[in-house]
């Protein structure tokens, strides 16, 4: 397995496999990515197995308040997927490995992420790999 630093060329890449994880178009989620990968405020990370793209990990920074943290910028993690066959395997610790150090080199002394409230699994993800647990938020919202 290797991983490097994502670029604009890497983009459909990038969407195909998160179109994977989000239920998104991945063409509109290319476009996206082609945009992140250019910034100096973003990075992408792909893991692959010779050739074949296997997960990816988005990582950002973060200027606003960041719930546990006390720095800014945050490094934020704000999105990793790795291909089914290929979990468990220290694929997505990698990619974490690989934005954590990125978030060092431009800075930042935290680094962050987040879940939903109903994914046991990246909960338990994120407590594997050293996270911890700052507090539970629902969001709500009306209409007027």
């Amino acid at each position: 397995m290797t991983i490097r630093k994502a670029t604009p060329a890497d983009s459909t890449v990038l969407g195909e496999l998160a179109s994977r994880m989000w239920d998104h178009d991945p063409s509109e989620l290319a476009a996206e990515f082609a945009v992140l990968t250019a910034s100096d405020e973003a990075a992408c990370f792909l893991a692959f197995d010779g050739v074949t793209p296997i997960g990816f990990a988005q990582c950002q920074l973060r200027h606003d308040y960041v719930e546990g943290c006390e720095t800014s910028p945050v490094g934020f993690l704000e999105g990793i997927f790795v291909v089914e066959g290929y979990r468990l395997t220290g694929t997505g610790r990698a990619l974490l490995a690989a934005c954590e150090a990125w978030a060092k080199s431009v800075g930042c002394t935290e680094f962050a992420s987040d879940c939903e409230l109903d994914n046991t699994v990246s909960l338990a993800w994120h407590l594997k790999n050293v996270f911890t647990e700052m507090g539970r938020t629902i969001w709500f919202a009306k209409k007027l």
